[in-house]
Parts: C-alpha cells; sequence; structure tokens
C-alpha cells in the first residue's frame, strides 16, 4: 500500500514539476537570455501539527486514511486542478478551512481524503498541494499560498467509482465557488460540462471493463 501511494505522489510530484515549468518557461528563457548578453497554502487552535515530509507515521497528524487500490496496471487515476485566479494564489488557511467544510479529512501522506461511508479508513478521493511535496504544511496556514490543489479519484476504490467521480466534481465545483478558483482538467483545459461528461464516461468504461 505505501508503495503504490509512493508511486502515486511521485507522478503527482511530476506533473507539478511540468505544470510550473510550463508555466515560468517563458520567465525563464527571458532571464537566461539576459544572462547571456551580459556573459554572465480561520484555523481552530486544537488543529494538529503536521511536518513538512511525507511519511506514512508523519507525528501529529489526524488519523491516516487508507486508500483501496489493485494493481496499477489496472488502476485508473481521474484528476482535477482547482487553479487560484489571483497569481499570488490562494491562502493557506482559506484552503483548509474550505476543504474541511466540504467534510474532507486530513491524513495519509498530509493530504486530505474524502473517507468511505461505510468505512472511514478507505478513500474515495483525496486533495494533495500543487506545491511539492504536495501535502498540506499546518504549521504555515497563515504564511503560505497555494497555486491551486490536485483533486483526484483512484479507481477501483471501495465506493461505486461513478458515484465517486460525481462525489468529487460537486466537491470540486463547490471548492472552486468558496476559493473563487477555476477548475482544469489534467491536462490543464478548463473543465466545461463536456469534458466533464467524457471523463464521467472514462470511469464508466473502466468500471466495466474491471467487472466484466
Amino acid at each position: 500500500m505505501a508503495l503504490r501511494w509512493g508511486l502515486l505522489i511521485i507522478g503527482l510530484a511530476v506533473l507539478v514539476a511540468v505544470y510550473f515549468f510550463t508555466r515560468y518557461k517563458p520567465r525563464l528563457e527571458k532571464t537566461f537570455a539576459s544572462f547571456s548578453r551580459r556573459t554572465e497554502p480561520v484555523i481552530a487552535d486544537d488543529e494538529p501539527v503536521e511536518v513538512v515530509e511525507i511519511h506514512d507515521d508523519a507525528p501529529g497528524q489526524d488519523e491516516p486514511v487508507e486508500s483501496y487500490r489493485a494493481d496499477i496496471s489496472e488502476s485508473l487515476i481521474v484528476a482535477i486542478r482547482l487553479m487560484a485566479c489571483q497569481p499570488k494564489g490562494f491562502p493557506a488557511d482559506k484552503v483548509i478551512l474550505a476543504l474541511r467544510e466540504v467534510g474532507l479529512r486530513h491524513g495519509q501522506f498530509g493530504i486530505f481524503h474524502r473517507p468511505d461511508t461505510e468505512d472511514e479508513n478507505r478513500t474515495n478521493f483525496s486533495v494533495a498541494n500543487l506545491v511539492e511535496p504536495g501535502s498540506f504544511d499546518l504549521t504555515r496556514v497563515k504564511k503560505d499560498f497555494y497555486p491551486g490543489v490536485s483533486i483526484f479519484l483512484m479507481l477501483p476504490g471501495p465506493e461505486d467509482g461513478v458515484n465517486a467521480f460525481d462525489d468529487m466534481v460537486t466537491t470540486s465545483r463547490s471548492l472552486a465557488e468558496k476559493l473563487e478558483g477555476e477548475l482544469f482538467d489534467e491536462q490543464g483545459s478548463t473543465l466545461s460540462i463536456q469534458r466533464e461528461r467524457y471523463l464521467r464516461e472514462e470511469v464508466v468504461q473502466f468500471q466495466h471493463q474491471v467487472t466484466n
């Protein structure tokens, strides 16, 4: 289980790296060209404390929430990105409060999870910070700003895949409204109704494959 989560975290880190490289590439190219010319993310008082590193037994975090997954080759990951409209990003404390308000719980790997309705030790979908390493450092919520968060669903899961996807989308839109952000798919395109239906159909087809 830890290995599979580790692979997922590595994948998310790669996505984050690609996102920031794409976003800041023009600025970097301009900086390098210049060198060439010169020849030269309100918290209650009893909030838990979270360490920066991601590992299974991180002290001070809420009770861990385990994810139910099959083998990587037989799994599907559907991701939605919630991005801030302001250049500075989302204030960390507002993000944490919004995540808690929609029923998500801080847990394993320092990220947030939607617990399964029948077993709170299993996860339907999760939310990670787009800033590496992906965890939410609850000791810095008054200082940090996040450019966005990744909301992702791993299938097969403990709940019906389509129901879990619908819940994830509904939750994502609620978070976007609370934080005044914008939703994108994993490719960086705006999450339109048409794109949402396409992703949902992917989930339907995958669920059909694994049940037959």
